[in-house]
């Protein structure tokens, strides 16, 4: 069984309510039919019910069991509109512009769903940029406790079973911060261990990676990496962790052996904390393209509560999975 059927067979034993806040994409509408018929999560859909039907039946996507809600005549858009508005007191939001991005921003009404406990988690992304989700997110579900930094990962499910768990790897931030400072490489690499662990059910092995491997290489770039290490061992953290390590040896035995023998991580990586989103976001791809990997992702870490993106580009059977792991994120 792969791991995403995995993670849609626990998905089944307590139906979460997922919102799809883009249901003008009809990608979306034929992954709402998926879910449904895997029943995987209940699933709500924000825009116009006669739109949202006519586009549907134009997809030829049945979502029967579906919830419509169309923001403009929904009950919960006062509630919504003045929790928005003491949300961002500070910025001085006023009620009628709260209550027109209530109205006209989805991403946002979803958000307030999930915040209010009318939803568990929401996936969007397919007909928005990152920067449009994780601004809903994070003005409206902020960030989880003792946590300052909103990252990702992806679950890459190689063939090749001899790397990472059995083949499973997590490779984090590859969607979100461009150039994290050492103390937000130290958060990326708790909130993916943490997602290692609720998600995968691996246990983490985090391998900090540079272009260095235990002091091979002396550079500024280097040592943010070791400095985010040494972040790691002040704050006690409940998971294993070494670097700065190359990518190598990380996950090939053979190599960690002559350039890190004395680390419990290296050769034996499942987590692998990329230093900047350049190297993250083209390893993943690398990975996933060449190695004819499935990238499962990406994955938002340190909110609140679940919320994840997707990539435009994505798939129905990418936001099907996404769902499926959004429902499992729930606590």
């Amino acid at each position: 069984m792969s791991l995403i059927d995995k993670i849609k067979e626990n998905a089944k034993k307590e139906l979460r309510t997922i919102v799809l806040p883009e249901s003008e994409d009809e990608r979306v509408l034929l992954a709402a039919q998926i879910v449904l018929e895997e029943k995987t999560a209940k699933i709500v859909l924000i825009g116009n019910k006669e739109k949202v039907l006519a586009d549907a039946k134009t997809a030829g996507a049945n979502i029967e069991g579906a919830v419509i809600i169309d923001p403009l005549s929904s009950d919960s858009l006062e509630e919504y509109t003045n929790e928005l508005v003491t949300l961002r007191a500070k910025k001085g939001l006023s009620y009628d512009d709260a209550k027109e991005i209530m109205s006209t921003e989805s991403r946002f009404f979803a958000c307030m769903m999930v915040r209010l406990g009318h939803a568990h988690g929401v996936v969007a992304g397919s007909n928005s940029p990152t920067a449009s989700v994780l601004r809903a997110a994070i003005q409206v579900i902020k960030t989880a406790p003792g946590i300052k930094t909103v990252s990702s990962s992806f679950i890459m499910e190689t063939q090749d079973k001899e790397f990472g768990d059995n083949g499973l790897l997590l490779f984090g931030d590859c969607a979100v911060l461009p150039d994290p400072t050492s103390e937000q490489l130290a958060d990326i690499a708790a909130s993916t261990a943490a997602t290692a662990k609720n998600v995968v059910g691996i246990e983490p092995k985090v391998a900090m990676l540079s272009f260095s491997t235990m002091g091979s290489a002396k550079h500024p770039m280097v040592d943010k990496v070791t400095k985010a290490v040494e972040i790691l061992k002040e704050r006690n953290v409940d998971f294993t962790f070494d670097g700065e390590m190359q990518a190598d040896a990380a996950i090939v035995a053979a190599i960690a052996k002559k350039k890190a023998p004395d680390s419990k991580v290296a050769g034996q990586a499942n987590v692998l904390i990329f230093p900047d989103l350049q190297a993250g976001n083209i390893g993943y791809k690398l990975v996933q393209r060449f190695a004819h990997a499935a990238a499962h992702g990406p994955i938002i870490q340190g909110l609140n509560k679940p919320v994840n993106d997707l990539s435009r580009g994505c798939s129905v059977e990418d936001i099907s999975n996404l769902v499926a792991i959004t429902a499992s994120q729930v606590e």
